[in-house]
């Protein structure tokens, strides 16, 4: 079992590396193909894929997928880039939080300052007047 010196260590350079992680986003990069559905084009064939292929982001917010359409090149690779940073910031969170969690069980519970209510206390009554008192008998 690691001591907490080093799983707070290794939190500080799971830190280190979650801040160079640079720009980010959510979602997938997929490619499409698509037909036209003019019996003559080329894409009718049933051995040819279809136009394309195209690009896309595809991601999911409030419920609804969104897609948007990228173009190759500088585009393509600069959202690619950014995807891949999310999935490895959602890694790096994972990993923090799991050495958060170790850190937290190996810690020792700190002492209480003030003894339990219950450890020698006197019982003392209520200052306010019951219901029951008040009602008429």
């Amino acid at each position: 079992m690691p001591t907490i010196d080093e799983l707070e260590r290794q939190r500080s350079h799971l830190y280190q590396d979650l801040a160079e992680c640079g720009d980010l986003r959510r979602g997938s990069v997929g490619v499409t193909y698509r037909r036209c559905g003019r019996p003559n084009c080329v894409c009718a064939d049933l051995g040819h894929p279809g136009h394309g292929p195209r690009h896309r982001l595809t991601r999911s917010v409030d419920g609804k997928t969104e897609a948007k359409q990228l173009h190759p090149g500088p585009e393509l690779e600069k959202v690619t880039r950014e995807v891949v940073n999310y999935r490895r910031f959602v890694a790096l969170s994972e990993q923090i939080v799991q050495v958060n969690e170790q850190i937290c069980e190996a810690r020792p519970v700190p002492a209480a300052d003030q003894p339990p209510a219950s450890a020698g206390g006197k019982k003392r009554g209520s200052s306010r007047s019951s219901k029951q008192s008040t009602k008429r008998r």
